[in-house]
């Protein structure tokens, strides 16, 4: 397979994933910074990774999770790519998420958000959340909800449910929703009894709505 042959492959590929018009870019990224990328099972804990190369001649690794809407997808390998120019440029010098790492990933979404390749609401909650981007968008609360809107498959969040409803979250078992508490609520785990703060953009399924009082 030749290298026009190859680039092609990998481009379609990466097509599957990304919003239209950005997958060249993003192999032009692999083919510049020289990391291997893997398009991820689906994790909880995370959306993406970044791993800087722990002996010489080895190469960074990049993985995005394969069920991220295109969006959040790009995001999220952009994010990842941040990374990997902060470590080129300052090694293990700097915070993971400091001041160098947010210029780097401000710089490389505000291309993206110049071309306009997101739809109006995602631009919109993307220009406000470059001015200090977080560790994660899940972070961004408002930035989560507008992406999560792109999803293929719906989801419940804890917020939109009401007080009292019983809910399943993930593996951790079934829970009563309790009270606000800023951007969490206080809710029981029914067979511990013990007390957590979840956050209300946690994804729930839920098991029973409580019915409002007359």
């Amino acid at each position: 397979m030749d290298t026009e042959e190859k680039k092609y492959r990998n481009i379609q590929i990466l097509q599957q994933f990304l919003p239209e018009g950005t997958a060249e870019q993003a192999y032009n990224w692999i083919q510049e910074y020289r990391f291997r990328f893997r398009i991820s099972r689906s994790r909880h804990t995370r959306f993406g990774d970044y791993q800087a190369p722990r002996n010489p001649g080895e190469l960074h690794r990049i993985s995005v999770n394969h069920d991220l809407n295109p969006y959040a997808f790009l995001i999220t390998f952009t994010h990842e790519v941040a990374h990997l120019i902060t470590f080129e440029k300052y090694k293990d010098q700097v915070a993971p998420h400091g001041k160098e790492w947010k210029e780097a990933f401000s710089m490389l979404l505000k291309g993206f958000i110049d071309r306009q390749v997101f739809p109006k609401d995602i631009e919109d909650a993307l220009k406000q959340y470059v001015l200090n981007p977080k560790a994660s968008s899940c972070s961004d609360h408002h930035l989560y909800r507008v992406l999560k809107k792109y999803d293929a498959k719906p989801v419940t969040h804890l917020e939109e449910i009401p007080i009292n409803s019983i809910f399943q979250l993930g593996k951790n078992g079934i829970f009563k929703k309790g009270t606000k508490r800023r951007t969490r609520y206080l809710c029981m785990h029914l067979v511990s009894k013990r007390m957590y703060l979840i956050s209300g953009i946690a994804e729930v399924k839920l098991i029973t709505q409580a019915l409002p009082l007359d």
